[in-house]
């Protein structure tokens, strides 16, 4: 199939303020964001016209920007009518939302306090990250990279340079023949996928590491909330590169990936069970609901 690049397509782009044509949303090639990684990002989607938990993103991106040291300007209220005006503008209603900011060209150097701060929004149509084919389980390869230390890395922020080693990860393992690949943290131990967090079943409870060193996704701690609203045992912890074997059932949680069984890490093999089943359904029932009722199970 055809790539379609995201340069050359029709649609609108919010771009520092102003609904602008898609192909006219541009950048100067020395601008700090692309040689320097500054810039942070989100990741959200819209079903049936509601972006789901739209102010938890943008209270996150506001936050990540901060973590790098700069404030995007614009409130929390102006960014989330710009996601919404950007879906509607696109004529979309099931769609991926993509919000970023990052710093300008005024200043090209490691040092770059008198950047301007850009934010820009788009939306397009994007199905789930692995296809229709991944209810019967995705495979992961062990990816080489580890997800850094606290103390090296903004681990706590959702920044573009962070996501390098999931490129990278992601790639080998797709020329492995997998269909993504588990990341270990710095320690060793087992850390996510290259853009999901990971959830495994021991004993009949859901486990999922400890977001010491990398994100603290939002798709995961609203399926955490659902495994504790269905009285599944819900467990944070250190998980061993030696526990996979034990697992009984594997699955991911994030925006692009929703919530996707796994059927092999490795050389371990799972199969797809009654946890996993029951939490996609779930996931897929809470996001079609409106923000409203949203808020109030949340509460």
């Amino acid at each position: 199939m055809a790539l379609v690049p995201f340069d050359d397509r029709d649609g609108w782009i919010w771009f520092d303020g102003e609904m602008v044509p898609w192909r006219d949303a541009k950048l100067h090639v020395l601008t700090h964001g692309l040689h320097y990684a500054s810039g942070v990002f989100e990741g959200e989607r819209a079903y049936e016209g509601n972006i789901f938990k739209l102010r938890e993103h943008t209270d996150r991106l506001i936050g990540s920007g901060k973590i790098l040291g700069f404030d995007i300007p614009y409130s929390a209220d102006e960014i989330d009518a710009a996601c919404n005006a950007v879906l509607e503008k696109n004529g979309f209603t099931n769609a991926y939302v993509r919000p970023i900011a990052w710093r300008g060209s005024e200043m090209l150097a490691v040092s770059a306090q008198q950047t301007k701060i850009h934010l820009a929004i788009a939306a397009w149509a994007w199905p789930n990250l692995f296809g229709d084919n991944r209810m019967k389980g995705v495979r992961l390869g062990m990816a080489q990279w580890r997800r850094p230390a606290p103390d090296t890395a903004p681990t706590a922020s959702k920044a573009a340079g962070l996501y390098m080693i999931g490129t990278l990860s992601k790639h080998q393992a797709e020329a492995e023949g997998f269909d993504d690949a588990m990341m270990l943290d710095y320690k060793g131990d087992v850390a996510e996928a290259t853009g999901a967090n990971a959830f495994f079943v021991f004993n009949g409870e859901v486990h999922t590491p400890k977001p010491v060193c990398f994100l603290d996704g939002i798709t995961r701690r609203t399926v955490m909330k659902l495994a504790k609203a269905r009285q599944m045992t819900v467990v944070e912890r250190t998980i061993k590169v030696e526990e996979l074997k034990d697992a009984t059932e594997v699955f991911l949680a994030g925006t692009a990936a929703e919530v996707t069984p796994v059927r092999q890490i490795g050389e371990h093999h799972y199969t797809p069970g009654q946890i996993t089943e029951t939490l996609i359904g779930d996931y897929e029932a809470l996001v079609r609901m409106s923000p409203e009722e949203v808020a109030r199970r949340a509460a």
